[in-house]
């Protein structure tokens, strides 16, 4: 490879790195929209999650459609398509926040979600095939650091806005209130939403104005062009899938749930004095920042370890091993260090995305694109998980319902161990 080639990879990794970015911020807002959406719009646990449905099930319903846009227009054209998809979800939050109507909170999400499908359709083979496979989990873990540590700043940003008061004190407010001034209140707190999304919405044309002028590199494969079936796929490919399926479900629950576990605990305050700022550090709106920096850390740990010191199969057998001790010990334990053992589930859940993805798409040539939209699919875990997780959580409690992530974890190390090998050739 000359240098100029790899100038010009290194700056479509640059702008990768960007998109990424937006992704975890918009993705990672669902952990503030869930508690704030329940109080909002009077929901029950079981319907606030419905948040995370109607965002990962436009993964599901809008893969394949959006495979067959990126094998007409490219991965680049299709990266800016993706973009305006999200700037229009942006701007039906503002009606939706005005109207105070949940369900179309709900359109707007699902809009936003076609729009990330096409963008992660695309972007994912993009890095894969940007440089040798054996490396594309370090590749992806790059831009997992990139997509967490958005997903931590869109934790403390909105949720510092959104979650400024804790369910107590707004309940408290509420019950003094007449019907009329409750549905005044109620419909005040709905409209702090719409700056958020403008700014957004904003943000995203200009990186659509980028990715139009910068002049990416478009790539293709060396297989000639199969035609567009399911049929013959490899075994292994489809294991894959489920494993995104299990994996996505608990990354999900664990990153848009424990803020809402955190208010249930309502703990007493951790003050720290930072640079003459006192803050609590166990206020509930900063946890999910604090999965995210879990799994910037986790990141950071596949980029050095893989693939010089461990294989990605390797690590994900033994992230896997980690999640279902985490899981394991949330769930004996109980009230703060519960709530520790959760927040430590973010180290366990990074490599796991950026291992599997390659481990599925490994040695399939021309029916990478396909393989690529059923993994996109398999992100539908998340908007099946939640709201089963919401149920539990009805049910029984908060900390019980965290026991639907044992089984996802279980499934996960056994495509570690051997799934991912089932009808290879080697």
């Amino acid at each position: 490879m000359n240098q100029q080639n790899k100038s010009g990879q290194t700056f479509a990794l640059f702008v990768i790195g960007v998109f990424f970015f937006i992704f975890g911020f918009v993705t990672w807002l669902n952990g503030v929209l869930i508690p704030f959406l329940r109080t909002a719009c009077e929901l029950t646990t079981t319907q606030a999650f419905f948040v995370a449905t109607a965002f990962y099930i436009a993964y599901f319903v809008m893969a394949i459609p959006v495979s067959f846009i990126l094998k007409k227009f490219g991965f680049v054209n299709s990266m800016s398509l993706g973009l305006l998809i999200m700037i229009l979800g942006s701007l039906i939050f503002i009606p939706a926040a005005y109207s105070r109507e949940y369900g179309l909170f709900l359109v707007g999400l699902f809009v936003q979600g076609t729009g990330l499908t096409m963008l992660q359709t695309a972007v994912n083979p993009y890095v894969t095939l940007l440089g040798p496979v054996e490396s594309a989990a370090k590749r992806i873990s790059i831009m997992g650091v990139a997509n967490k540590l958005a997903g931590a700043f869109s934790g403390i940003i909105l949720g510092s806005v959104l979650l400024s008061k804790s369910d107590e004190v707004i309940q408290t407010e509420l019950s003094k209130l007449a019907s009329a001034a409750k549905s005044v209140y109620l419909d005040e707190l709905a409209q702090k939403v719409v700056i958020p999304y403008i700014i957004m919405a904003v943000v995203l044309a200009v990186l659509a104005l980028m990715v139009r002028y910068a002049r990416l590199p478009e790539i293709s494969g060396d297989e000639p062009e199969a035609k567009f079936t399911t049929k013959g796929l490899p075994a292994y490919a489809w294991l894959g899938v489920f494993a995104i399926f299990f994996y996505v479900g608990a990354e999900v629950v664990v990153g848009d749930s424990i803020i809402l576990y955190g208010r249930y605990l309502n703990p007493d305050p951790f003050l720290i004095n930072l640079f003459g700022w006192e803050i609590n550090m166990l206020n509930p709106s900063y946890f999910t920042s604090y999965v995210m920096a879990g799994m910037i850390l986790g990141y950071f740990i596949g980029i050095v370890l893989i693939p010089k010191i461990i294989s990605q199969q390797k690590a994900l057998q033994f992230f896997a091993i980690s999640a279902i001790t985490f899981a394991s010990a949330a769930l004996i334990t109980s009230g703060t260090i519960s709530l520790f053992f959760i927040v430590l589930l973010g180290i366990s859940n990074s490599v796991m995305w950026p291992a599997i993805w390659p481990l599925a798409i490994e040695k399939t040539g021309n029916k990478t694109p396909i393989i690529s939209a059923l993994l996109i699919m398999g992100i539908i875990g998340g908007a099946i998980m939640s709201p089963l997780f919401g149920k539990l959580a009805d049910l029984t409690n908060m900390h019980l319902a965290y026991l639907i992530l044992i089984p996802c974890y279980l499934y996960i190390l056994f495509y570690a161990v051997s799934g991912h090998k089932t009808g290879k050739q080697i």
